[in-house]
Parts: structure tokens; sequence; C-alpha cells
């Protein structure tokens, strides 16, 4: 079996990452009883090193950081833990077992923000890897608050959703996406723990919406989904719908582009 070595931040952030998914993982879920002398909600070490073929001792290892494992090894702790597909993912990245991004992303490729001028109809966003704006169209601006209007530190489309009124009035139902577009960063942030950009947006977040403490101390991870919205553009009042998907850019640039495209109305 084929182990691979990871460096002791990324050992330390799986092991982190495991503790976490086996805390909050109900016995019932894999058909151990729910007894009261259980002093703890979700399952102990040695039941997931049981359910994975490991000593409970290696596994205590694994979540402690202090130890590297082959992929056949994690894909049993991933089945015992009952880790999607996303969050096996994240987990074999941490492994070493993904491409984890080293350096930081280059300037982004001017191309791209020519094919965001190229849709003169749908709004988009060219974004670095911890979401902050770095070009927009102006489909954009004819919907959403200026980002000229932010100075440069915050211009993030996370930090704008979360903590301020315009975006949240174009985008009522904001609080899934801002979720969802928190899952993406924390995948990615995992992965390049030396890339500074991600520990100073947690705390811009924390700093923003400390009521919201419990999002940012939250270990999951996913990609985002297309999905359907309803904008408010700045000025009016009627919603208007929109499918908005985050497209990923090829490596090494890391950047992605938000485009949010209008649906045509319903015939009467």
């Amino acid at each position: 079996m084929a182990t691979t070595t990871a460096s002791t931040d990324l050992r330390l952030r799986l092991g982190g990452f495991l503790r976490a998914h086996r805390e909050h993982l109900p016995p019932g879920d894999v058909g151990l009883p729910q007894t009261s002398r259980r002093r703890t909600s979700g399952l102990r070490r040695e039941e997931v090193a049981a359910l994975s073929g490991v000593s409970v001792a290696w596994y205590t290892w694994l979540e402690q950081g202090r130890v590297d494992t082959s992929r056949q090894v994690l894909d049993a702790v991933a089945r015992a833990l009952r880790l999607d597909d996303a969050a096996h993912r994240h987990a074999l990245a941490l492994a070493g077992f993904a491409p984890v991004a080293a350096d930081r992303p280059a300037p982004y490729d001017p191309d791209l923000r020519a094919m965001l001028d190229s849709w003169p109809d749908s709004p988009a966003l060219l974004l670095g890897p911890a979401l902050d704006i770095l070009a927009w169209n102006r489909a954009y601006t004819a919907v959403w608050p200026d980002p000229a209007d932010h100075p440069e530190e915050r211009r993030n489309l996370l930090l704008l959703l979360v903590g301020d009124e315009r975006h949240q009035r174009v985008l009522p139902g904001w609080e899934p996406v801002a979720t969802e577009l928190y899952r993406h960063v924390r995948t990615r942030a995992d992965r390049s723990p030396e890339d500074e950009s991600f520990r100073r947006l947690t705390g811009r977040l924390d700093s923003v919406r400390p009521d919201l403490a419990a999002w940012w101390a939250c270990r999951s991870v996913g990609d985002f989904a297309s999905r359907s919205v309803e904008l408010v553009p700045e000025g009016e009042r009627t919603p208007r719908t929109y499918g908005m998907t985050l497209l990923l850019t090829p490596q090494p640039q890391d950047t992605s582009i938000l485009v949010q495209t209008p649906h045509a109305p319903s015939p009467r």
C-alpha cells in the first residue's frame, strides 16, 4: 500500500478534520446503540478504529497528526466516518493524495477579464482563492453594488454578503449562498495552509459577524453547487430569477468565476 509523507501542518489539519466528523457522527448512523452511559453524542476513537480495521493507538495518532497513512486505510476511515464525496476528497488532499497548492496564485489571466466582458447581460465576478474580488463586468454593477465603492481590502464576496446590508438587499436569501461559499473556501484553505489570505479572511469574518462564530468554527467542506436565486437589483423592488454558477479556472491560478445568468420570463 502506497503511503505519502504529508507536512506536519497538513497532518494536523487532517487529524482535526477527522476528529470533528467523528465527534458529530451519531452512533446510530453506524449501527451502534445510543446508551445513557455514553458521555459523547459522537463516536469514540476505539469505535472508529474498529470500523476501519486499525488499532486504537494508530487511529489516535492519526487524529493527533503524528503518522502518515496509506490511501487504502484513509478510504476505510472515510467509510467508517460516513464522509460524503466532498469530505472524502478533502481528506485525501490533506493526506497528500491530491495536488496541494504550494505557491500563491499568479496574477489572473487577462483573458478571464475579457470573458466576463463578453457576457453583457450576466453579472459576473472573477474571484481569488479566498473569494477576493479581482474583476467584475458592467452587468454586475447594474444589479449589485459596485465593488469599486469599497476599499480594496474589503472587496471580498463572502465578507460583503455577510456584512453589507446593500448586498443582502440584492440577495435576500443570502445565508445559504454564504454558507456554501464558506464551505468552498474551507476546502481550499486546508489545502493551502501557507496562504495568508484564508487566515486573514476568517479574522475579518469573525470581526464583522461575531454572532456567526459557529460558522467560522465549522469544519464542513464542499463544492459550491449551482442554484437559482432571486435578486433584487439596486434601485428596484421586483425580484428577478438568476442561475448562479461558480466556474473554477485551471491551476495554478486557482481563481473562479461567479456568473449569474438571467432566467427567461415564463410565457403568459
